[in-house]
């Protein structure tokens, strides 16, 4: 599978798009509850059924250009208001991006590490790591280059977090993730209630980091990416419940605007699981 990873790392993005759009079409087809989900979701935030659509294909795009982001060529990259990215560090203060499930994550991270990584700060990840052991280590190595590194979503991961912004580096993270059980309040996404992480907020006020909304916008005909940077609309005030409701609003703004970029698909509403 590693062998085939890289083979379809050289292919261009283009063409793992078009793949991409046709897997996510096939999904959709396949998985009633998959189907489901979209439709359901998408309903919540009023999403139009072209948009809808849309994020049908671009959901597996998402896959199928992580070969290429990976470990193909650099692919193009470009800003919108990167000027928040050095204003921030001119604070002297940690870094903390959130973006939900929306367009390229993977490819905004990149492009950081590309463009800041190494002449600003580098960029710690929080990610979930697979299961299967053979993505597992495409993973960690894919998302360990200079200016990036990656932290697990777990103790040691979070502490790794919380030095990288004492040190006055960047950290990114998804707050949409459904976190464990006992990590999470419930509050409301999209009017519904939806368990919602903690650990976002909490790790910007304790360290006094500046916040950032950041998505990567995938581009058409494989021509690339745009990643917008935004401040937060709001103050955070260490009030936890009030935080994570002013992220959670920050982050349908985001979506109504780009709906055809969301996973609807993911399961955002699901019961959360006993932590491991």
């Amino acid at each position: 599978m590693t062998f085939f990873f890289r083979l379809l790392g050289h292919c261009p993005l283009w063409f793992l798009h078009a793949l991409g759009a046709g897997m996510g079409w096939l999904a959709y087809a396949l998985s009633p509850s998959y189907r489901s989900r979209v439709h359901q979701h998408s309903a919540l935030a009023g999403v139009t059924d072209g948009a809808r659509r849309a994020a049908v294909g671009q959901a597996g795009k998402l896959i199928t250009e992580l070969p290429r982001l990976w470990m193909g060529r650099p692919v193009a990259a470009s800003w919108t208001g990167d000027e928040h990215i050095h204003a921030a560090f001119a604070r002297g203060r940690g870094l903390m991006f959130l973006t939900p499930h929306l367009g390229s994550f993977e490819a905004a991270a990149i492009a950081y590490a590309a463009d800041f990584g190494q002449t600003l700060q580098p960029m710690t990840v929080l990610f979930r790591p697979p299961r299967k052991s053979w993505l597992r280590a495409v993973v960690a190595a894919a998302r360990t280059r200079p200016g990036l590194q990656s932290a697990p979503t777990t103790g040691a991961g979070v502490r790794a977090m919380v030095r990288a912004l004492q040190r006055g580096q960047c950290v990114a993270i998804l707050p949409d993730q459904v976190p464990p059980k006992g990590l999470g309040i419930w509050t409301p996404f999209f009017g519904q209630e939806a368990y919602t992480m903690t650990l976002s907020v909490r790790l910007a006020t304790q360290c006094d980091a500046t916040v950032l909304l950041a998505w990567g916008e995938r581009l058409p005909w494989g021509r690339g990416f745009v990643v917008h940077v935004q401040p937060l609309s709001g103050l955070l005030t260490g009030d936890t419940a009030a935080d994570v409701a002013l992220v959670n609003r920050d982050m349908e703004a985001l979506i109504r605007r780009h709906p055809q970029q969301y996973l609807w698909g993911y399961a955002r509403y699901k019961q959360p699981r006993d932590e491991t």
